[in-house]
């Protein structure tokens, strides 16, 4: 008899108090006993089909009614949740990072790069944006949600099976094979501020028996739209939406949008009305605090008005606003449109032939802080300008009239950055499975693409606004590419700040045009496999598997307009292209060599036409030493290949910040601290795949007729990893440029560094472990009472440790790093997902708890640097130098009125709380991207299904 785990006094870890709440759940007297046949199915991570769900990897399996009872309405924001996912996937609120208007996962918190997305078992093509310019990913947002009938996620490395990619496992979305009748549904809601509206539509059409009358057509057309939250409808609301976070002890450099600062060690933001160099001192002032300075003329009208004002010589002086709160938003507004269409015919009793056919369409606006005039501009292979921008010293509005000036400036008058990005995906599968001889088989082809468009406003071209500001004559380059520029009378000005109001539509027209860049994935590729028992073993049959594929993959993203001769005021350069063929063979045995023991094995070889060869296995083994428990574990080699991204033709040019050790050590104390820079990166012909190895090793318990529990240790080692060489090491030999004319005078200062030139390399090598433990208990309440269903999802991390070439070791398991994974959301150690569900004749009400463990607000643990943010009088920010722990409850409900109508509501966060301060990350505005519900604010819905 295998001993129930009790309840310790001391204090628990993480892993041992999920053992011990889940044991206590399953110790609970149950009432009755249910029992229900198991078809043969092929679960993911298998080619093989067989009676036993269980197998030896782990694998989380979300049906539609599992999905419902979420509350969530997209597989996006359902996945997004789970307690399997961790840092670096991507959130639709991206509205302005790279990959604007996509979602995706990251399964073990090693990227969307290295998790396989599959719709039925098979490939789909990548979003055309890559998450910063290199990690190329599928986008969820392409799942037709009403067409579900099961989400598989398969929880550890399964390149063995399916190739590429599926270094940290495999999310395979298993879409309804047939269906029989008419069912519309539509639901509503909003935000408790009334705002942020969620209306959705869809209907779903079947006909046609398989069985009887040897074909089934299902139909399926959803429509989907969200209105934007803006940061400044969610005043008082802690620090959501806040750049300016001064009340709560920061200063106006360490808030997160100190725009208008300056401080005394000479660095300046950008001010709604100008920051403005003096061209003797080289020390900057503002525009509307001049009294006492020496300037040779006064601007009244440039005063700060409403904003906020500080003397000159304190940290933070100038002329302060917060742009963030203002212009930026929490949600993006989003229209999506997906049709998924499948049909099927019974050929033979023993063949059938299948299409089907999914396109999607979506628009997604999202708005952020106006363009500011500053810093430095450059694209891959071209030079980086440390000219900056400057007042011509004839311009009305420059108070050093007779010389120029450099300025900072943040063009309100132009407007917010906008973005538009339109996004069609397209994926047409037609194949043939059955039985033949004997065998399981089945083999497709399949096309599917993905366009992308993205159109942006309010951006300013960089060569428009020197001419404009420094009128001595026209830019005769600058008018042969911009007409609106070129059409301008000559020697016109753009009026900044209290004088904007003097400038007119076309001149704005010729600052800041419309920009645009599109992309486009494809996939086309034809596949076959087949499987069969070949013999018996004392366990049952051995069953086995083989399979082949080629595919052809392309991908394309052209440069914005202007981005690519470094003319757009703060828009980094992003372009790649490359296109490949990739061929496969692949064999896989399941051997249940005794009643008690399953061995699985897989082989598969993988050829790429730029990257050559990849050999990996995958072993497993089942142990059933009794009907109530199962031993497992597996050990499998993984690999990715490298995108067009990191290894075509193109590169990027981002932004970022760091510090400058050579000025640092000259005594320039501005050097010491982390400041803007651009980060030019090229692909790398060179790169060699990605390795992983990874195992696991577990136990699944069923100690009561109605309890589960699973429990398994793992552990991925990813080696040779693809990233842009590490900022600092590129720094420290000396691949930067620089500006001179920020030299201090100080000796052998050689002026700011403006950008860093680091390439893509395999560099550093990862190894995550940790720990998962599922549960699941339900009861007979008895009587007339119902089923109650508790259902345990825990995830704890050990281990995120990353490995550099020269042999530095970082672990950011709960921290705030690793920003090149995580965008700077943080790793959480712990996530949890706990849910309760009361059913009840024609009720059904589930709440939903999501628990995410607080971060430590450094960069990586045992950090000599510390905390990464700090409070005005230095200490550390927040309280304890700590991101608080998250945790919301949601609540779901569904009535069956008749048995065609069904009406239900939702409750998302439902005691309405507030994310707590992250002042680090990037993702958003004081913040984590990982708590939206916190920002975003209670949320209620309601909607109804009808069946015809």
């Amino acid at each position: 008899m295998i001993p129930t785990p009790s309840l310790p006094s001391a204090t628990f870890s993480p892993p041992r108090l999920g053992l011990a709440l889940a044991s206590a759940l399953l110790s609970l007297p149950v009432l009755a006993q249910e029992a229900a046949p198991v078809a043969r199915v092929e679960i993911t991570g298998s080619n093989i089909r067989r009676a036993q769900a269980e197998t030896a990897s782990a694998v989380q399996t979300l049906n539609a009614a599992d999905i419902e009872k979420s509350g969530k309405s997209s597989v996006a924001e359902l996945l997004q949740t789970l307690a399997v996912d961790n840092q670096g996937s991507v959130p639709t609120t991206f509205g302005n990072g790279f990959a604007a208007g996509a979602s995706g996962v990251s399964l073990r918190g090693l990227g969307t790069a290295s998790t396989l997305v599959l719709l039925n078992g098979r490939r789909v093509a990548p979003y055309g944006l890559a998450d910063d310019g290199q990690k190329v990913f599928a986008d969820l947002n392409i799942i037709p949600l009403e067409a579900v009938e099961r989400v598989e996620i398969l929880k550890d490395g399964a390149s063995a099976i399916y190739g590429s990619d599926a270094i940290a496992g495999v999310v395979n979305v298993i879409l309804r094979r047939d269906y029989q009748g008419t069912a519309i549904k539509g639901n509503y809601g909003k935000t408790k501020e009334w705002d942020g509206r969620d209306a959705r539509a869809a209907i779903t059409h079947g006909f046609g028996d398989i069985d009887s009358d040897r074909y089934n057509v299902l139909l399926n057309l959803e429509y989907s739209e969200k209105a934007a939250i803006w940061n400044r409808d969610r005043a008082g609301r802690g620090a959501v939406g806040r750049g300016d976070l001064r009340d709560l002890g920061f200063s106006a450099q360490e808030s997160l949008s100190g725009a208008g600062a300056i401080t005394t060690n000479n660095a300046a933001g950008s001010a709604v009305n100008g920051n403005v160099r003096n061209p003797d001192t080289l020390d900057y002032y503002n525009r509307g605090n001049l009294a006492g300075v020496g300037f040779t003329r006064t601007f009244p009208g440039a005063a700060c008005g409403n904003f906020t004002t500080h003397p000159q010589g304190d940290p933070g002086g100038g002329c302060l606003t917060d742009a963030a709160q203002q212009y930026s938003q929490i949600q993006p507004k989003q229209k999506n449109i997906n049709f998924f269409g499948r049909a099927a015919w019974q050929l033979t009793p023993a063949l059938q032939t299948y299409a089907e056919l999914n396109v999607y369409h979506s628009e997604s606006h999202s708005a952020t802080t106006p363009s500011g005039i500053s810093g430095s501009v450059g694209y891959p292979g071209g030079p980086v300008s440390n000219a900056g921008v400057s007042l011509g010293a004839a311009h009305p509005d420059n108070p050093y009239f007779g010389t120029a000036a450099r300025l900072r400036y943040l063009a309100a008058d132009v407007g917010p950055r906008l973005s538009e990005v339109n996004s069609t995906f397209t994926r047409f599968v037609a194949g043939i499975k059955g039985t033949v001889a004997g065998w399981d088989i089945d083999s497709a082809l399949l096309y599917s693409q993905n366009k992308v468009s993205n159109d942006l406003n309010g951006y300013l071209q960089r060569d428009v606004a020197f001419a404009l500001l420094n009128p001595t004559a026209t830019n005769v380059a600058a008018a042969s590419l911009n007409p609106a520029y070129a059409a301008l009378p000559a020697g016109s000005l753009w009026r900044i700040a209290e004088n904007a109001g003097l400038n007119s539509p076309e001149l704005y027209a010729a600052l800041s045009p419309r920009i645009s860049n599109d992309a486009k994935t494809h996939i086309a590729q034809i596949d076959f496999k087949a499987s069969r028992e070949i013999g018996k073993l004392e366990g049952g049959g051995l069953g086995v598997a083989l399979g082949a594929e080629f595919r052809h993959e392309s991908t394309e993203l052209k440069p914005t307009t202007g981005t690519e001769r470094g003319n757009i005021i703060g828009l980094g350069y992003s372009a790649y292209k490359g296109s490949r063929n990739a061929s496969a063979i692949y064999a896989e045995v399941l051997a249940p060599v005794l009643k008690t023991v399953e061995l699985s094995g897989a082989l598969r070889a993988d050829h790429f036409t730029d990257v050559g060869n990849s050999y990996t296995p995958k072993v497993g083994v089942k142990w059933t030493p009794m009907r109530e428990l199962a031993l497992r574990g597996t050990f499998a080699k993984g690999f990715r290949a490298p995108s067009a991204a990191e290894n075509g033709v193109g590169g990027l040019a981002a932004f970022s910040t760091a510090s400058d050790p050579l000025r640092c050590a000259l005594g320039v104390e501005v050097a010491c601290d982390p400041a803007p820079i651009a980060v030019i990166t090229s692909p790398n012909p060179n790169l060699s795949p990605e390795r992983s190895r990874s195992f696991s090793v577990g136990a699944v318990w069923d100690p009561l007729p109605r309890s589960s529990i699973s429990v398994d240790l793992w552990q991925i080692r990813r080696k040779n990893e693809i990233n842009q060489e590490q900022t600092d090491a590129a720094i420290a030999a000396g691949n930067v440029a620089r500006d001179p004319s920020t030299a201090t005078g100080i000796a052998g200062d050689p002026g700011a560094i403006t950008a860093v030139l680091a390439n893509y390399v395999n560099s550093a090598q990862t190894t995550v472990r940790g720990i998962d433990i599922d549960a699941r208990q339900r009861f007979n309440l008895g009587g007339d009472y119902g089923n109650l269903t508790f259902d345990l999802k825990w995830t704890h991390l050990y281990k995120w440790l990353r490995t550099e070439r020269d042999g530095t070791q970082r672990d950011f398991a709960g921290t705030h790093g690793n920003c090149d994974v995580s965008n700077c959301m943080g790793t959480p150690d712990d996530r949890i997902n706990l849910g309760a569900t009361w059913e009840r004749q024609n009720w059904r009400v589930t709440a939903n708890v999501n628990y995410r463990a607080p971060l430590d607000n450094i960069l990586f643990k045992n950090d000599p640097d510390g905390c990464a943010t700090h409070f005005a009088d230095g200490t550390d920010a927040p309280r304890g130098c700590r991101i608080a722990s998250f945790t919301t409850v949601d609540l779901t409900a569904r009535w069956l009125a008749t048995p065609k109508l069904e009406v239900f509501a939702t409750i998302q966060n439902l005691f309405d709380k507030i994310a707590p301060l992250d002042p680090l990350t990037y993702g958003a505005t004081g913040y984590n991207p990982l708590d939206y519900a916190g920002a975003a604010g209670r949320f209620v819905s309601a909607g109804v299904k009808y069946k015809f």
